[in-house]
């Protein structure tokens, strides 16, 4: 049997560093995901739940933020639990075996600075959260 993902995209919002109560790193974040689409449709993406464990965890919330693009190797896992009101919820993520940083953490870099186009005349343009599609 085969249970396998890899996904490619950019963090919703910044990683989530929890411990459990035995004292191991659990991290969650967002991945948005686009969507194949025609000519005349807009862009859309999926937002899929990640979470990593140990070591990847912490590494995850060090060097990742909001936006960053990376790549998820791992496997899907559904779970359920029973909320406040008592009704069975079901809870569908992908469990990060490995996670690439697909773009360099030193924002300062002469070449990305060189190549980012977000940059006008080398001052940073001003984006707003609700222009981002994710």
């Amino acid at each position: 049997m085969l249970n396998r993902v890899v996904l490619i995209g950019r963090l919703a919002r910044d990683p989530e560093l929890r411990y459990t109560p035995s004292g191991v790193a659990v991290t969650q974040f967002t991945l948005a995901v686009e969507r194949p689409y025609s000519k005349d449709q807009e862009k859309q993406a999926d937002f899929i739940p990640v979470l990593a464990w140990r070591q990847l965890a912490e590494n995850c919330a060090n060097y990742l933020r909001k936006g960053r693009l990376a790549a998820v190797d791992g496997r899907i896992q559904v779970r359920s639990y029973d909320n406040n009101q008592g009704v069975r919820t079901y809870v569908t993520e992908v469990v990060a075996e490995n996670v690439r940083f697909l773009e360099p953490a030193n924002k300062n870099d002469s070449k990305q600075k060189k190549d980012d186009p977000f940059e006008d005349d080398g001052e940073p343009l001003e984006i707003n959260d609700e222009d981002l599609p994710f």
